[in-house]
């Protein structure tokens, strides 16, 4: 099958409608990678060279960033103690323990500060936006590291719960203050193809000019079914408190996970970690 074509099912597979892709088109291989990314959470115990490690990261952390401001850092987690300590943490997820690497990626807004003072200037931007800037450094790196690592055929896993405990994790890392772990990322050679995550309809998340709002329950509906049909969930969540319910979607599984607090006190993390949010 061409790139044009691997590229047009999954797009077909994720959004449920056809897009017209130009067989002529420079990069469709990369396009084909992007349009076909999967989640992997289980490896075949491979290790991932040291080596091939440093240049994937050399590849995230080329990725565009905010002015050149470079506000994010990786930190790989080679000892055994702190892994441990991390997958305890979050015992749910096994792969964080299993995985043959673990990254933490951070956003740093200690760096611009300390670059102030040292050449002696004034720095009036300690607000809400140093912080914004940071996390999305942070995440531009890590997506371009997901890139990476499919080119050369590792899966990967980004695990965004390490913020449910990010002092703890701060402190396994002996990040300093002002920076923070935005991510984990599991990375290895897949045991398994994986499987293409139904999204949103494009008609719901892609405008033109101007925001098109919608009928919410419509799209929602249309999408509940697609995927329902594709990608079923195994159990219902939380059905103590919320019952049964015959047709069981994203939409309600993910208005069951939101109805509780989940990091709640992330905030005062943030601020206690130095950061003024005004």
């Amino acid at each position: 099958m061409s790139n044009a074509d691997n590229i047009t099912q999954s797009i077909q597979h994720r959004f449920g409608e056809d897009v017209a892709v130009d067989p002529t088109l420079e990069g469709l291989d990369e396009l084909a990678r992007i349009a076909g990314h999967r989640v992997h959470r289980r490896y075949d115990g491979r290790p991932v060279e040291p080596a091939l490690l440093r240049l994937l990261c050399a590849c995230a952390l080329s990725a565009p960033s905010k002015s050149d401001l470079q506000q994010r850092d990786i930190v790989i987690v080679r000892d055994s103690t702190i892994r441990k300590a991390i997958g305890d943490l979050i015992p749910d997820m096994p792969w964080v323990g299993e995985a043959p690497a673990f990254l933490v990626f951070c956003g740093n807004g200690a760096r611009l500060p300390a670059i102030a003072q040292l050449r002696g200037k004034p720095f009036p931007n300690d607000h809400l936006d140093l912080f914004f800037n940071a996390a999305t450094d942070a995440a531009i790196a890590l997506t371009t590291f997901l890139r990476a690592a499919h080119a050369v055929g590792l899966g990967c896993c980004p695990i965004s719960v390490i913020r449910d405990h990010a002092a703890r994790i701060g402190e396994l890392l002996a990040l300093p203050a002002r920076v923070f772990p935005y991510a984990g990322c599991c990375v290895g050679w897949p045991a398994a193809p994986g499987r293409i995550s139904p999204r949103l309809p494009l008609a719901m998340t892609l405008h033109v000019d101007r925001y098109q709002q919608g009928d919410l329950a419509e799209g929602l509906g249309g999408y509940d079914r697609r995927r329902a049909a594709l990608a079923p969930y195994g159990t219902q969540r939380d059905p103590q408190r919320w019952g049964e319910v015959a047709q069981y979607g994203w939409s309600e599984d993910k208005a069951r996970q939101y109805a509780e607090p989940q990091r709640s006190d992330f905030g005062a993390y943030v601020r206690a970690c130095g950061f003024d949010l005004r």
